[in-house]
């Protein structure tokens, strides 16, 4: 025993140390990613903060589709209380409210590659609003926005393939989306803008996309748009 070397006492203390606070450091790991993540929506909000205060004053939002039946852009955000009943009774899902306002400017928006508008039957958000921002509106007379289609970015263009999903989950079918030819051809007086289209295109990016109707503020009150006859 005597030929044993002295303990170091400083060293013995140091890994002592260390195999107390281990579990401690484990478990501030995840509190770290926590405070991480918290920061990134702070930046998000941050950034979200300058770009609304760095748009000329009066100048439109950006272009958002929103549920069917809503009022011009302008008049549909003073009018929407946020009380979320149009997502409430949304049976396809598709009706988001982000409450920061990093998404759709704080009211009901429809993000369709996420969840498209299948314009169901009874088109039961309209009368869920409890407002009049979304106002009970005849099937042909919805106006969310309009499909535009990309020749340059179709399968049928780019690798020869008779790729109909967009004409085939239309809900209103060649009253707005038909085939010309080769062509995808989309009638503006038909489409309702709901985003099936776009929702179902198998390419990436997608070969049709939607685009809202717009938000400028001084947009007229929405009026019944001519119907081509089926």
């Amino acid at each position: 025993m005597a030929d044993e070397p002295p303990i170091n006492r400083r060293a013995f203390f140091r890994q002592g140390l260390r195999e107390i606070f281990k579990p401690l450091a484990r478990a501030a790991q995840p509190l770290e990613d926590v405070i991480r993540q918290i920061g990134a929506m702070d930046d998000d909000v941050a950034v979200y903060a300058q770009q609304q205060a760095a748009r000329p004053s009066g100048s439109p939002l950006a272009p958002v589709l929103r549920p069917p039946g809503a009022l011009p852009e302008a008049q549909f955000r003073d009018a929407c209380s946020r009380c979320g009943e149009c997502v409430r009774a949304c049976p396809a899902e598709c009706i988001k409210i982000d409450p920061a306002g990093l998404r759709g400017n704080g009211v009901p928006y429809v993000d369709v590659d996420a969840a498209a508008c299948v314009l169901c039957d009874g088109l039961q958000c309209m009368h869920a609003c409890p407002t009049g921002a979304l106002v009970p509106t005849p099937l042909a007379d919805i106006d969310m926005g309009t499909a535009k289609w990309h020749p340059a970015l179709c399968v049928r263009i780019t690798a020869n393939q008779p790729c109909t999903t967009c004409i085939d989950v239309c809900p209103v079918g060649e009253v707005a989306i038909r085939l010309i030819g080769n062509a995808v051809q989309v009638l503006p007086d038909g489409c309702t803008g709901c985003g099936l289209c776009q929702n179902r295109c198998p390419t990436t990016p997608k070969s049709i996309t939607v685009i809202p109707r717009s938000t400028n503020a001084a947009t007229p009150a929405a009026t019944p748009r001519p119907r081509p006859r089926s």
